[in-house]
């Protein structure tokens, strides 16, 4: 298990965090079903949901948490955004990674952890009338291999998944018990894309419907699950959905990464995959999370409608905001200083402004920026969630820029307006 440990070493130094700044809050649930290797169950529910809500599974990386996973990912706040309902399930045994290697796992309803996930989603789909076609599934690494397993599992309930550095379904299956398989974490366990795809469609051999589509990602520094499982995961998906190997489309959506598309050029391919260039083994971010939520197709659709998300009361969308540039000539740094100017304690904040034209983040530090142009949000990391009255929290970040230098107009503080300091 010291391998394990490292990968949770690893993810948490990666980390950014990122909190939501609504009402809202994480709420643990018992006694929601069958539960056969005694998972935990969070559940965030944001203040405004569409009719028909989608459903997102967030799985946890080794040595982490349900509450760990919401605190240090975007997927809440995006919640926030979009509407949808956030399922966190929290590992319990030893080192708290989830089970992807016995043969109980990797069998529909065989047992073990994918049964007690299954459960989790059925107490939502039984309370909250969500759209069962939109039930999708993330995770990062761990938890990226209980991604593919339960879209293996169980393909006629998710309708697409997005894994983080994980690896292929059932390839890291194990022969004795152990939880760890070096051999696959190692990127040396290679079949062909029919050998892959005859594991996933093992798992469940009745089911003969559609195949939930598949986003994988990976660093191509990773040296706890190496790069080479990315192109396994192709292989296996691709198998899965009948597709060639050849792409159907290959773009950089960002600098640093390098995107591939297979069945169909659009957002709606049956399988992407997004290689990271100097990535390690990370946490999603850096607009990773809502990439995977544009694949799924929940950064479109109906704005939410039900309960609306209440106005701050008692002074505590009172605000001050500061802003320094250091321009040069394709580039700039933001300086910025958010003062709580209320009377109120804010348990998690997020600075609402719009950059001018031209203007694109691309690296930030003590916030999360999402996304990287236009209207953006800067919210809290973990360190600095509380701001007492009175209190300040600085942040920055490092843009470029096409000639426009102009400084945001305007800011809100928890969707207050905030005074220029």
């Amino acid at each position: 298990m010291a391998a394990v440990a490292t990968v949770a070493g690893l993810v948490t130094a990666g980390l950014i965090a990122a909190s939501p700044a609504s009402s809202a809050t994480l709420t643990e649930v018992t006694g929601f079903g069958a539960n056969p290797t005694n998972l935990r169950m969070h559940l965030y529910v944001p203040d405004r949901v569409a009719a028909r809500p989608a459903v997102l599974v967030a799985v946890h990386y080794c040595t982490g948490s349900g509450p760990a996973f919401h605190s240090g990912t975007e997927f809440a706040s995006l919640a926030d955004r979009y509407g949808f309902i956030v399922v966190y399930p929290s590992a319990t045994r030893s080192g708290s990674c989830f089970d992807v290697s016995s043969p109980q796992a990797l069998r529909r309803d065989g047992g073990s952890d994918p049964v007690g996930i299954m459960s989790m989603v059925r107490y939502v789909q039984q309370r909250y009338n969500p759209d069962p076609g939109r039930i999708y599934v993330t995770g990062a690494s761990s938890g990226a291999m209980m991604t593919n397993v339960l879209l293996g599992d169980y393909p006629d309930v998710f309708a697409a998944g997005a894994a983080f550095m994980g690896v292929p379904f059932g390839c890291f299956a194990t022969a004795d018990g152990s939880s760890w398989n070096s051999a696959c974490a190692n990127g040396q366990v290679v079949k062909t894309p029919r050998q892959w795809g005859d594991l996933v469609r093992g798992a469940h051999p009745g089911h003969s419907g559609p195949r939930p589509r598949m986003q994988v990602w990976h660093g191509t520094e990773d040296t706890i699950l190496r790069h080479p499982n990315l192109q396994e995961e192709v292989k296996q998906w691709t198998d899965v959905h009948g597709l060639g190997q050849t792409p159907s489309l290959t773009d950089r959506p960002r600098p640093n990464w390098i995107r591939t598309r297979y069945g169909s050029t659009g957002e709606n391919a049956p399988v992407e995959a997004i290689s990271v260039q100097g990535g390690g083994h990370d946490l999603p971010m850096s607009g990773m999370a809502e990439a995977a939520l544009r694949f799924f197709g929940l950064t479109g659709g109906p704005t939410p409608t039900l309960t609306p998300t209440p106005t701050p009361t008692g002074g505590a969308g009172a605000c001050r905001v500061s802003y320094a540039m250091n321009a040069w000539n394709t580039g700039f740094t933001g300086a910025v200083k958010v003062t709580n100017t209320g009377t109120a304690t804010l348990d998690g904040w997020s600075l609402t402004f719009t950059l001018p034209a031209g203007q694109t983040v691309t690296s930030a530090w003590n916030a999360v920026v999402s996304p990287p142009a236009g209207r953006v949000t800067a919210g809290n990391v973990s360190y600095n969630r509380i701001l007492a009255p009175g209190a300040s929290a600085d942040f920055g970040f490092q843009a470029t820029h096409t000639g426009d230098t102009a400084r945001p107009p305007a800011f809100a503080l928890n969707g207050v307006a905030c005074a220029a300091g």
